[in-house]
């Protein structure tokens, strides 16, 4: 399968964990997934997808022609199941079997560093003690890879342990703008995939 490019959202499995901060790149992953289908492999969940205009298509259905189904393995959808301080391996070992290179791997994650409702696009630079990141820096050996940055910053931030606090879900208040949230990382992914490439850039929705 040739790989064009290799899209990981970064978060910690199980039910215990969904719609908290940290799972914020499993949250945009599934956005952009809707309900496709996923298969297990390299401690990952994996999902083939064909480009269809502004939107997707899971390889896996009957309805993708012959031809469509193999271009899909250009476009691949990763969610890590290792846990997020472990991420990197479950990266390394399909990047390695399909040779992928990192400046073709896109990593969707939360951020501590950014403002709430604020989503920055960078290309390499250090992980800034992100757990999830700093294990594909240190699985790929390079930080050269596409980072689609989602600011999880609040006010609530220094008054509790930071470990606590990205493991807390989003607050009310929050919730009433994730979605639009979301739809804007998806939209910048969207259009990354068409161009080819994403651009550095810094968006942001309107203070609630």
């Amino acid at each position: 399968m040739n790989v064009k490019t290799l899209i990981v959202g970064l978060g910690n499995p199980g039910s215990k964990y969904e719609k908290t901060r940290h799972n914020a790149g499993f949250i945009v992953l599934d956005s952009l997934c809707n309900d496709f289908k996923f298969e297990k492999k390299f401690n990952a969940e994996i999902c083939k997808v064909i480009q269809k205009g502004k939107g997707f298509l899971d390889s896996s259905l009957h309805e993708v022609a012959r031809n469509d189904r193999e271009e899909a393995g250009k476009i691949i959808f990763l969610k890590p199941q290792t846990f997020m301080n472990l991420s990197g391996k479950a990266v390394k070992s399909f990047a390695d079997f399909y040779k992928v290179s990192p400046k073709n791997i896109w990593v969707i994650h939360d951020d501590i560093d950014i403002p709430f409702g604020e989503i920055r696009i960078k290309e390499n630079g250090s992980s800034a003690g992100h757990k999830g990141i700093q294990s594909i820096i240190d699985n790929l050996g390079t930080e050269n890879f596409w980072r689609f940055r989602i600011g999880i910053k609040n006010e609530k931030l220094g008054q509790i342990e930071t470990e606590d606090f990205v493991l807390q879900r989003f607050c009310s208040e929050e919730e009433k703008v994730l979605s639009e949230i979301i739809g804007k990382c998806r939209n910048e992914i969207e259009k990354s995939i068409e161009r080819g490439f994403p651009e550095r850039k810094i968006t942001s929705i309107k203070k609630f």
